[in-house]
């Protein structure tokens, strides 16, 4: 049979981006049986799961639960947050020590249940004010996400009573939703979320009414506006006046819940099929890329939308949240179920090989509240009297993301979204199963070697991504090279597969100069590049110049350091003195995930350097 190979998607400029609906989207699934991603980044996520997930004390996240005492703090966000990291790991490893720590953390958080449903930690009095909502949304979902698992129904029934007993308390001729809470209600009406898993898995109306009411509440004066808002096309950054008080409730650039209600917004839309819902989150989420995420994959300060994409040469007081870096991968990857669009899978590569890595301490046992694109990485701060903070309990969730985006199937078409040494049996309809082997160490090089072997020669589609950054791409089928394909899409490849199939991808790895604000720095395929301290080859703050041809930087790889994924050196010309001092020296890089990884305060790092102004080659222009 003649192969059928066609690219789906189109090249889309990430500054150009502007947002398309895909009307009645049929999403796509994750049907991976077994899954195992090795080399670093699969060692980065086992280290994850090793010594922060397993390392949690989790009668300690559920301690505030037994005590109705508080007035105004998130104690009750950290359990619904570790759970969700810990259930989504345990579909990644099947490890039966995880399981049985799940397990007893679920019945643990169960036996708080107040005999009117609610589990948190706030007083009668204060309920619905601060983070109580927000903390009663994230037990809800750990509870549906055990039942998920486990099909234990008693915990279903305790989320079903969670819910029920907010709807006596907020909802028509009842407090408004949006009233409770920070950030113009965004917090509380997040809750939209779990509702719908609710009303998914039971089918009770109230839910999806209660659904419907919570969206509704939005466009009221004293919601969010983040309908109208969205249609309007207003910036993220400027949807409401810089706040007098940033943490509070007239602040509504808060990047996190924002991004927490369009998720709960996209699973609406599942059920309705209102091609609006899913409008208004893809022109926000393009607004996102094109202004807010910057070089690294992720975006925020003060944990809000600050037109961040512009100013991010600038050092910036608590920069990347990993709570937003998660929150920007998990609504990429809803969006890329919904709509096919490759553009949401390179978002969520960048961030997993940038933002995310950077934000893993090297053993394991902590994840950075912030990440910036300079300086040196630290623990965050404990939170709310207690041993945690919010991104120690949900930066797992990011990395647990990692093998539930790898792969996914839509009918008998099997998507290839991460590129890494990997080992995964894909189920496709009609019971076709296909394993699929990975031989590589892209992104440190550019070949991929994907083997096929179906149960038995089969006709299917595989959908290879072709990512944006990709300018020079080749690919070969049993050594036979494919000729058709596009740039920042999937290049589908529709015929006979039988065991033992290679498919050879190589992809565009020479490294760019990317400058901004009279500031640059490297980037080579995903990955981008920072100078650290620990190279001992100069102040990695002093003006240089990046020496490039065409934009194109000629660095060499070396393997002189024990504390980075990726070490290169890169030609350049250092300080501002050309008096016999103007020959390039090659300077050590390594990646932005390894650099400042030992959270040394005497050991910094930097992604972009200075530029040394050359007034022969920039005009004068006047004020």
């Amino acid at each position: 049979m003649k192969n059928l190979i066609r690219p789906i998607g189109f090249a889309l400029s990430l500054i150009l981006y502007s947002a398309t609906t895909t009307s009645f989207a049929q999403q796509t699934s994750n049907n991976t049986t077994q899954l195992k991603i090795y080399g670093y980044l699969g060692e980065r996520i086992d280290d994850c799961i090793q010594y922060r997930v397993k390392g949690q004390d989790v009668d300690h996240l559920v301690e505030p639960f037994r005590h109705q005492n508080e007035t105004s703090r998130w104690q009750s966000e950290f359990w619904g947050k570790w759970i969700q990291g810990a259930i989504a790991s345990y579909r990644y490893n099947k490890d039966p020590e995880l399981y049985q720590i799940i397990r007893e953390g679920v019945e643990k958080i169960m036996a708080t249940q107040l005999p009117n449903g609610y589990i948190g930690n706030y007083t009668p009095e204060a309920q619905l004010q601060q983070w109580d909502v927000w903390g009663r949304k994230y037990t809800t979902l750990g509870l549906i996400a055990w039942f998920d698992l486990s099909g234990d129904k008693k915990a279903l029934d305790a989320a079903c009573k969670v819910v029920d007993h907010l709807m006596t308390q907020v909802g028509p001729d009842k407090t408004n939703i949006v009233e409770t809470g920070n950030y113009r209600g965004m917090a509380s009406s997040s809750i939209l979320e779990p509702v719908i898993g609710l009303y998914n898995r039971t089918k009770e109306k109230r839910y999806l009414d209660f659904a419907t009411y919570i969206v509704e509440q939005w466009e009221t004066p004293e919601g969010p506006q983040l309908i109208s808002k969205s249609i309007a096309d207003v910036p993220v950054a400027h949807r409401y006046p810089h706040p007098v008080q940033w943490f509070s409730r007239e602040n509504g650039q808060k990047a996190y819940e924002m991004m927490s209600c369009y998720e709960g917004l996209l699973e609406l839309y599942k059920i309705t099929k209102n091609p609006l819902y899913l409008s208004v989150v893809e022109k926000t989420t393009a607004h996102i890329i094109n202004e807010e995420i910057n070089i690294t994959g992720s975006g925020s300060a003060f944990e809000c939308w600050y037109g961040g994409k512009e100013k991010q040469t600038f050092p910036t007081y608590h920069t990347m949240e990993t709570c937003v870096t998660f929150t920007w991968m998990q609504l990429c990857h809803r969006l890329l179920q919904l709509t096919g669009n490759s553009l949401y899978a390179d978002q969520i590569e960048l961030s997993i090989y940038n933002a995310l890595l950077a934000s893993l301490k090297g053993n394991g046992s902590q994840i950075a509240k912030y990440s910036p694109l300079e300086g040196w990485r630290h623990e965050g701060e404990e939170q709310c009297g207690m041993h945690i903070n919010c991104c120690n309990a949900n930066g797992p969730r990011a990395f647990a993301l990692i093998p539930n985006f790898a792969y996914q199937t839509k009918d008998d078409c099997l998507f290839v979204n991460l590129y890494s040494q990997s080992d995964a049996t894909i189920q496709l309809s009609g019971k076709k199963q296909v394993r699929i082997k990975q031989t590589t160490d892209y992104p440190l090089s550019e070949t991929v070697s994907i083997q096929i072997n179906p149960d038995k020669e089969d006709l299917f589609s595989i959908a290879f991504r072709i990512p944006s950054w990709s300018k020079q791409f080749a690919i070969t089928i049993n050594g036979e090279p494919v000729q058709q394909y596009m740039q920042g899409s999937y290049l589908t490849v529709n015929r006979k597969w039988k065991k033992g199939d290679e498919v050879i991808l190589n992809f565009d790895m020479r490294a760019k100069l990317v400058e901004l604000n009279q500031s640059q720095a490297i980037v080579r395929g995903p990955v981008v590049f920072a100078r650290d301290s620990r190279f001992n080859d100069g102040d990695i703050d002093e003006a240089s110049v990046i020496l490039d041809k065409d934009g194109y930087v000629d660095i060499k790889p070396i393997h002189a350091s024990d504390f980075a994924w990726m070490t290169f050196t890169a030609p350049m010309i250092l300080g501002t003195d050309l008096e016999g001092h103007s020959a390039s020296r090659e300077i050590h890089f390594c990646d932005f995930a390894s650099a400042g990884n030992s959270w040394d305060i005497s050991q910094r790092y930097r992604v972009w350097l200075p530029k040394t102004l050359n007034v022969m080659n920039t005009p004068y222009k006047p004020y």
